[in-house]
């Protein structure tokens, strides 16, 4: 296999990657990738609840702040929530804020996620790991627009727009009763499946060229190039990860060469 980089000396694609912002923009143009950008175009015009599906790593999050960048909504707090790395014991007081002397350790009162979106949107990331008994509480902040934080005797009134997102087969979890039925529905107000990056190959040099791009508005005057026998390896690989895959891909080819990167070395995906 050729080289998948040709790179100035010195420069390193990790370093420069880790300074760049968080990814915003739906690149590509796979018709799929048109038909999403003009879906997103039209939901953020209104205000209902967005369930976002697709493999890990297709760009739910990216789908998600661009649904809210577009909306009236884009002025005020996206608040991203990744269910699945908050313990579940935890889980409740995280969204909806709790009291002082709630539980043990609640030294003093503390406003939570949904309150720090109020007026924003707040996007509620592998849904479903919510356990079943906080599922009830938030079809609740759902259907009223409420929110009672732990330890609390009032509800508070939130507006916060929710788009969720799970890699999971949220209808097989319904069957099984792990998801209620009823949370899936309200949540399903606009579906958006985001397709995986095999199905749309003809987007990989273009994303490719993108984050190159982005590395060259932070480190002006260097620059990178693909080798057309990499594009070819890195075209029919099947890219299980995702976007995200690639893009770490891409970084992580720089982190032990200075200089010339060899597929045969560092670059190949495993």
């Amino acid at each position: 296999m050729g080289d998948i980089l040709r790179m100035e000396p010195g420069s390193n694609l990790v370093e420069a990657a880790a300074r760049l912002p968080a990814e915003r923009d739906l690149v590509g143009d796979h018709p799929t990738i048109v038909k999403l950008r003009a879906l997103v175009g039209r939901v953020a015009a209104t205000d209902a609840t967005v369930l976002i599906t697709g493999e890990s790593g297709s760009g739910k999050e990216i789908v998600a702040h661009a649904i809210h960048a577009q909306s009236v909504r884009a002025r005020r707090n996206f608040v991203p929530v990744n269910c699945a790395a908050i313990p579940h014991e935890l889980l409740e007081s995280e969204m909806f804020g709790h009291e002082r002397g709630a539980f043990t350790g609640a030294a003093a009162p503390r406003h939570g996620l949904f309150a720090t979106a109020d007026g924003g949107t707040i996007f509620l990331d592998e849904i479903g790991e919510v356990p079943l008994q906080l599922q009830a509480k938030l079809l609740r902040v759902l259907e009223d627009g409420i929110v009672r934080p732990v330890g609390a005797d009032r509800s508070v009134k939130i507006d916060a727009r929710v788009i969720a997102a799970s890699n999971n087969d949220l209808v097989a979890a319904v069957k099984r009763n792990a998801f209620r039925e009823d949370l899936f529905y309200r949540l399903q107000v606009v579906p958006i499946f985001i397709p995986p990056l095999r199905e749309r190959r003809s987007d990989i040099p273009i994303l490719i060229e993108h984050f190159l791009d982005r590395m060259r508005q932070r480190l002006p005057g260097r620059d990178w190039t693909v080798t057309r026998e990499a594009m070819v390896n890195l075209w029919s690989y099947d890219w299980p990860g995702n976007v995200r895959e690639l893009v770490n891909m891409v970084g992580a080819s720089s982190s032990c060469v200075r200089t010339r990167l060899s597929t045969s070395q560092y670059c190949r995906p495993i």
